[in-house]
């Protein structure tokens, strides 16, 4: 299965991506939707955060129960990853840790903003 949701660019954003992967149910294990769930969330919340106007595109490509593709896609010209320089007790700044810690491959596509990441377990 394949979705793609182009998600405006507001306070809802991340309840509109939690509830386009919920529409997975069903075809993707149940014990993947919550760490789906979180970190299609913070890479939605980047996105409005930081990206330019227009909407957020979210891309999920389903492989078989236990392996997911995700990816989102804003119209800015890409940025460098950088890790938490924060400490823990501070908020903000855990989504691409948390993108690396919960999937399995992650990355970006060079000259756009597109962060991708693939749990397959």
């Amino acid at each position: 299965m394949s979705l793609t949701v182009d998600i405006p660019r507001n306070r809802t954003a991340p309840a509109v991506a939690r509830r386009a992967v919920e529409r997975l149910a069903g075809r993707v294990a149940a014990d993947l939707l919550p760490d789906l769930k979180l970190l299609v969330t913070e890479l939605i919340t980047n996105s409005v955060k930081y990206g330019p106007d227009g909407p957020v595109t979210l891309l999920i490509d389903t492989r078989g129960p236990r392996h997911v593709r995700v990816g989102v896609v804003d119209r800015g010209a890409g940025f460098e990853p950088r890790g938490r320089a924060r400490p823990a007790t501070e908020a903000g700044g855990w989504g691409l840790y948390l993108v690396q810690r919960l999937s399995d491959r992650w990355g970006m596509k060079d000259g756009v903003t597109h962060v991708w990441f693939e749990i397959d377990r």
